[in-house]
């Protein structure tokens, strides 16, 4: 009999212009062993898939034809051109161009920081932090770094992911106290081994600051913010219980087409929105007195993985990345995973000049290691590999090819131990060497 998280998975990835989100899997609606097999069967495109639904689209007979206006030739500012010889060049030109396709808001300068708690827990330095934007609640995070530690050491955004979790945010990969919210430990099971990623590789001697995200956790809409006909019937006044929680989850993945069209609205895009606010979290990182700025990377898993590749194209303060299941292309949005994903991925209109991939090649050479899993449901197989092919090019081309890494592990979309170790390990070799 179909549980009711898993019918609830089920009814939402049919709904017509809905989207997921890049951990759209609730924890615990598939066990483990049968993640992969039951995610396949509800997600065409899927390599492991009938054959007979590989050359399938999810948009019928027009995939193909939508295909060919991204494919007859390399896009317009792909360095893997050949008119493209100067890197410093075609670099301006296409982060102008993303820029622009982007629509990213002016927020103006560097807020000012609120320290709202300082303690040790761990082993680590703990410093929970506030500061406000030119509009909504104030953004909270989180600082950590080992005690004692001493003169300016390497920092790292760490970017939390999706999940279908947008009550929460940086908690997601945080772990302060030994009495852990039950919600955020079953997340960390699913996706990290258990593990709070960013108190990890704190510990190996970094500076590591995670923040809420626009519309999560602090920065989500609040029911109590919207007019009561849109509320769905919702009880606000007690968000801390887990059904509620629940409950509004549902509501806030059901409404992301209603951000997403009024952000269009407004002549912004999401991730222009994404980008500024995360700018200035890594604003507030690189000012710290115990951070260089000379040593700064990224990470983040899913939806985090997309922070991560817009980040790190475009802004040069960020020396290294790790993007972490969300490498594929164009098409494979096209042909076959657009309904798995958020409103938050896509910028109109730039893949006319450049590939997914080729949007965080923008940073070439400076270092990237991408990670993904075989048998993630979110992504088509070929096309994730196709990505990592375009890469490859392009690192080539600058003849920067031992600065770029990408690796495959078995199983679904999570960012697992080994995972994890593998990118702190590349951490250290760039941001410590």
């Amino acid at each position: 009999m179909m549980n009711d998280s898993r019918r609830a998975f089920l009814k939402l990835t049919s709904m017509s212009g809905l989207s997921l989100g890049f951990a759209s899997i609730f924890p615990g609606c598939v066990s483990s062993t049968d993640k992969k097999s039951e995610l396949a069967a509800v997600q065409p495109g899927n390599d492991n898939t009938n054959s007979q639904d590989k050359d399938l689209s999810i948009i019928g007979l027009y995939g193909p034809w939508a295909t060919t206006l991204i494919q007859s030739e390399l896009p317009g500012l792909s360095y893997r051109r050949n008119e493209f010889k100067d890197i410093e060049a075609w670099r301006k030109v296409a982060r102008a161009s993303l820029v622009d396709r982007m629509a990213v808001p002016p927020l103006g300068g560097t807020p000012k920081v609120t320290v709202k708690e300082q303690f040790i827990y761990d082993g680590l330095q703990i410093e929970k932090i506030t500061w406000q934007l030119p509009y909504g609640r104030p953004t909270e995070a989180v600082v950590l770094k080992p005690v004692n530690a001493k003169g300016p050491l390497p920092g790292i955004l760490a970017f939390h992911d999706h999940g279908l979790d947008k009550f929460h945010g940086h908690v997601k990969l945080i772990q302060t106290s030994a009495n852990r919210d039950p919600l955020i430990e079953a997340h960390q099971k699913e996706y990290y081994s258990g593990r709070a990623w960013a108190n990890e590789i704190a510990r190996r001697g970094y500076v590591v600051m995670v923040s809420d995200a626009f519309d999560f956790g602090s920065r989500r809409v609040k029911l109590s913010d919207v007019p009561e006909h849109m509320r769905n019937g919702l009880d606000y006044r007690n968000d801390e219980d887990p059904a509620n929680i629940k409950a509004y989850n549902k509501w806030a993945a059901e409404q992301e087409h209603v951000m997403s069209k009024s952000l269009l609205s407004a002549g912004t895009t999401w991730p222009g929105v994404f980008f500024a606010e995360d700018q200035k979290a890594l604003d507030i990182l690189c000012e710290r007195k115990d951070v260089d700025v000379e040593r700064i990377g990224c990470a983040g898993l899913s939806g985090g993985g997309v922070r991560t590749h817009y980040m790190a194209a475009m802004d040069p303060r960020i020396k290294c990345a790790v993007p972490v299941g969300f490498t594929t292309t164009w098409k494979d949005m096209v042909m076959y995973k657009s309904f798995t994903h958020t409103w938050m991925a896509f910028i109109p209109f730039i893949s006319r000049e450049l590939d997914l991939p080729e949007i965080i090649g923008i940073r070439v050479p400076m270092p990237i290691l991408c990670l993904n899993n075989t048998d993630d449901p979110l992504f088509t197989l070929s096309e994730m590999k196709e990505a990592d092919n375009v890469l490859r090019d392009v690192y080539k081309k600058a003849n920067a090819q031992d600065r770029y890494k990408c690796s495959f592990y078995p199983g679904v979309h999570k960012f697992e131990k080994d995972m994890q170790e593998e990118a702190f390990d590349w951490f250290d070799k760039w941001l410590k060497a």
